[in-house]
């Protein structure tokens, strides 16, 4: 954490921007109070970059909408069941909330709104003591609820701990979510989570199955878009909370993946995870976001292990765990309601994640590696990290040799789709020519064509629309078209 007069100096210059001045005195001159709230606050204070800003405020959501709109036409609901008033003021979006103090049934997935009448009881009812801080506007005034132990949000930002403004079992019980927002924080901010949080996290984690799967599934995604997501993802393995949604990572405790002298399986993930992210960033351009695809592959490449373990003459195979395991992501997936796309994605890596590891004993053809690029499609560079971070050995003769092979790979694949437009192989001839040349109507028979010059194209590289047209010729005669 900064300097605090640093802190108090951000928080100062947030509050006298354009147009929170001007949204704290309407509010003020209406007799409302009004607060920066949350994660702005912590990320001011931290020195974190501060890209949304919370406002709440004791005016009911009909008061708010009628102060925002004595300053501007831009003004909408984005969620007024639970007090949240939106509008666009000198040209920023800005969302203001009215003080809360929500509760949750035992068996309901929503909140049961409740307004509260002063910033103390909405802060009180917020998940961790770190994100329970308010700045007062216009008044510049810093409010700390305390946590049950006694220390406030300041004292837990600058020891670098995570706990609850009351009873954690409390906190968890009005939203179970907060259970995983503990994890993500853990992540994002490095900092510890507290012995009576966790064991909270552990007694009421079955309360996490009132909780939607989409909130679950945007909180994963949330925890992988993190620097560092292993801190987060062993919480939640820990404290049994992973079980109830990601039970294919729990399963891969210990699963040793070499008679039992290496680590295992759990403990490879995490770090294929960590060294994907790695070269990630080594490799990412700028303006792109975490890649959770390639993360999500990452951390679930090997879930096919333990259904394929076997014992054999004195050691441990998983063979097909590649296969198994892209069925088993994408059923995973499907139940965490993510979308088409990041489905296929991430279940194709995994299916693809072995197919390198041959390369280094004997070196593919160019057909080889024609094919291993066609099969990859668009996931190439998502599988050249995968495949390296896959390399967790100690034995620094094997990774060095594999880290070669890796290098003299990808420069072959540069090599041919520099002379051969590799990216895009296609057969020389396409439907249409096809169907010209053979004199045949649009059917089963043209497809078998294309895919032989595709198998053509891949085998021997580009050999010219007449060679290739003598080719299908020869193919057809021969009574390839009937097989």
């Amino acid at each position: 954490m900064r300097p605090l007069a640093e802190s108090l100096s951000a928080l100062r210059g947030i509050a006298e921007s354009s147009p929170v001045r001007e949204l704290a005195a309407a509010f003020r001159d209406a007799g409302h109070e009004f607060a920066l709230v949350g994660g702005p606050v912590r990320d001011a204070l931290l020195g974190r970059p501060v890209t949304d800003l919370d406002f709440t405020t004791s005016a009911r959501p009909d008061e708010t909408r009628a102060i925002l709109a004595g300053m501007t036409r831009q003004v909408w609901d984005v969620g007024r069941d639970f007090g949240t008033i939106a509008a666009k003021v000198h040209g920023e979006s800005v969302e203001i909330t009215t003080y809360r103090a929500d509760t949750y049934r035992d068996d309901s997935r929503k909140p049961q709104v409740a307004y509260g009448d002063s910033i103390e009881d909405d802060l009180v009812r917020r998940d961790f003591t770190i994100n329970a801080l308010a700045l007062m506007l216009p008044e510049l005034r810093l409010v700390d609820v305390a946590a049950a132990g006694g220390a406030g949000g300041m004292e837990d930002l600058l020891a670098g701990r995570i706990a609850t403004p009351g009873a954690p079992e409390a906190s968890f019980t009005d939203d179970p979510l907060r259970m995983l927002r503990a994890a993500r924080f853990a992540s994002q901010l490095g900092f510890e989570v507290q012995p009576e949080v966790r064991e909270a996290m552990r007694e009421l984690a079955h309360r996490l199955e009132i909780v939607s799967v989409e909130r679950i599934r945007d909180e994963l995604v949330k925890l992988l878009s993190t620097a560092d997501p292993v801190p987060g993802i062993r919480l939640l393995v820990d404290e049994g909370l992973a079980e109830l949604f990601l039970p294919e990572l729990t399963d891969l405790i210990a699963t040793q993946d070499d008679h039992g002298r290496h680590k295992d399986v759990y403990e490879h993930s995490l770090t294929v995870l960590r060294q994907a992210i790695e070269l990630e960033l080594e490799r990412g351009e700028d303006g792109k976001g975490p890649d959770v695809v390639l993360r999500l592959a990452a951390l679930l490449h090997d879930i096919g292990k333990p259904p394929t373990r076997r014992f054999e003459r004195g050691g441990v195979t998983f063979h097909h765990h590649d296969v198994v395991g892209a069925k088993m992501a994408r059923r995973r997936l499907r139940a965490l309601r993510f979308d088409n796309d990041t489905i296929k994605r991430v279940s194709r890596l995994i299916e693809l994640h072995l197919r390198f590891f041959g390369y280094s004993d004997q070196q593919w053809t160019d057909s080889a590696v024609r094919r291993y690029v066609r099969d990859a499609g668009e996931e190439l560079g998502r599988l050249h990290i995968l495949t390296r971070a896959d390399v967790t050995t100690r034995n620094r003769r094997k990774a060095e040799r594999l880290e070669h092979a890796y290098d003299d790979i990808e420069r072959r694949i540069a090599e041919l789709a520099e002379a051969e437009e590799l990216a895009a192989v296609r057969p020389e001839l396409d439907g249409e020519r096809i169907m010209a040349i053979l004199d045949l109507p649009p059917g089963p028979p043209v497809g078998k064509a294309y895919r032989f010059l595709l198998e053509l194209r891949l085998d021997e590289g580009p050999i010219g629309e007449e060679a290739a047209e003598a080719r299908l010729r020869e193919w057809y005669r021969a009574g390839g078209g009937e097989r």
